[in-house]
């Protein structure tokens, strides 16, 4: 399909910079094709009676490290700053990372880290840059390996924002929780499941109370997840792949669901990948571990997934391809219209939408 089709014009001011006070005070759009109305403005607190008894929640549990670093190119006598958002480990010392601005280093180039008086308990951390890519991407190979490195980085670096916040605010010490689910548990991701952010403890209570279930999968989400679609057409486009698991045990759980009539709502485009990549041509969702570079566009055939919560997502992204497989690419547009109008807010700190699936694609 062109890419071009998926794209929208979004006001600045409808960006979320920050998070709200109460996760669950975020609003809701639910989108039903076959509903009266078509759109319905709605909380999040109030997903417990917009679910049925028997449906269950999927989430996912991986836990965001702070990979955002600040580092100082060193060649010679000459420095120069450079900030990096870490994305995908190669081995126990080597990173791949986007650097900004990329075109001040080169293969070879030493870089340090250790901004504000942090520096690592062992010492300075340096990495040398031992490739580059495209698109700002760097190869960063670190003086430290295995849990050494893992503690530097959990001291020197900052949550790793989106691009479209971290242009606008510094990171601040507030994000490393806040831009974290309160179920993350696995550590490995470089951005959040952004959906996951709008549940409390007491929501989570609140849909046990009412028979609504929860399952947790991990999927460590890349920073690969916030770059647009730069070809033509979508069939040009490479994903980059991120490494997920579900246990055997969940697997079972969430096809005793659908077995007794319950739906499986998917708690973000995460849950809803990995779901789909691990669920045969019945349906039936089996145990996976491994990576996914799945890339849902309008006329892929869902399996797993009944009902997807999600954030509103960037135009020309794969995330807004996906939900416009889901709901349908027309509807898509018409509900980020409204949402536009009606002042939701947008991306991984803004409002949230519950999305119900096409009737025969339309």
């Amino acid at each position: 399909m062109r890419t071009d089709l998926f794209d929208f014009e979004l006001p600045e001011d409808r960006i979320a910079l920050y998070p709200l006070p109460e996760r669950d005070a975020a609003r809701l759009l639910v989108v039903q094709p076959n509903g009266e109305p078509e759109f319905a403005d709605r909380t999040v607190a109030e997903l417990p009676e917009l679910l049925r008894a028997g449906d269950m929640l999927v989430f996912n549990d991986t836990r965001v490290i702070p990979a955002a670093l600040k580092g100082t190119r060193i060649r010679g006598d000459a420095e120069a700053q450079v900030e990096f958002n870490l994305h995908k480990r190669i081995d126990e010392s080597r990173w791949r990372a986007f650097a900004r601005p990329a075109k001040r280093l080169e293969v070879g180039d030493l870089v340090r880290f250790g901004n504000e008086g942090r520096v690592c308990l062992l010492g300075t951390l340096d990495a040398t840059v031992a490739a580059k890519g495209e698109g700002g991407e760097v190869e960063l190979a670190f003086t430290l390996h295995s849990a050494y490195l893992d503690e530097a980085i959990d001291l020197l670096g900052d949550a790793p924002l989106p691009p479209y916040i971290a242009g606008r605010r510094p990171a601040t010490e507030g994000d490393r929780t806040a831009y974290q689910t309160i179920f993350a548990r696995k550590e490995g991701a470089v951005a959040a499941p952004t959906a996951g952010l709008h549940f409390t403890e007491r929501l989570l209570e609140r849909l046990t109370k009412r028979g609504i279930g929860h399952a947790f999968v991990t999927l460590h989400v890349g920073a690969g997840t916030f770059l647009p679609v730069k070809t033509e057409d979508t069939d040009d486009h490479k994903m980059h792949n991120e490494w997920g698991e579900i246990s055997a045990e969940t697997a079972a759980r969430l096809n005793e669901v659908r077995r007794n009539g319950g739906r499986i709502v998917a708690v973000g485009s995460t849950a809803t990948r990995l779901l789909e990549t691990a669920a045969s041509d019945p349906g039936e969702i089996q145990p996976y571990a491994g990576e996914t570079a799945l890339f849902i566009t309008p006329g892929y055939r869902f399996r797993a997934v009944d009902l997807m919560m999600t954030n509103f997502h960037l135009p020309r992204s794969t995330l807004f391809m996906l939900v416009s497989a889901f709901s349908g690419l027309d509807r898509m547009k018409r509900a980020y219209a409204h949402a536009i109008a009606t002042g939701y807010r947008f991306y991984s700190y803004g409002d949230a939408c519950l999305l119900y699936p096409a009737v025969d694609g339309q």
